[in-house]
């Protein structure tokens, strides 16, 4: 198993202050879709920055693909609420 992050951030600056129903319908959604991945024990960690500039995600996958997929998959990237970058993920400490 490798580890990977990715690192969100929203679509717009002020995405926390003024974001439609919508939007925080699909925020909730990438909450859920990541809380399940968590239950899995394939997400390690997810959270973000107070004023939410980003957020990680740090996944335990078998490969870049599959880490990939899971990105993807995200209902924040997958319905254009947030950009994602994904990285291979070295855990020096933990």
């Amino acid at each position: 198993m490798e580890n990977f992050i990715y690192v969100l951030k929203p679509v717009r600056s002020t995405f926390l202050h003024d974001s439609t129903e919508e939007e925080q319908n699909i925020v909730s959604e990438h909450f859920h879709y990541l809380q399940n991945l968590n239950k899995e024990k394939t997400v390690s960690l997810a959270g973000r920055t107070e004023q939410a500039e980003f957020g990680i995600v740090i996944l335990k996958t078998e490969s870049l693909q599959h880490a990939k997929e899971i990105m993807q998959n995200d209902p924040a990237v997958k319905k254009n609420v947030m950009t994602a970058e994904l990285y291979p993920f070295l855990i020096a400490l933990n």
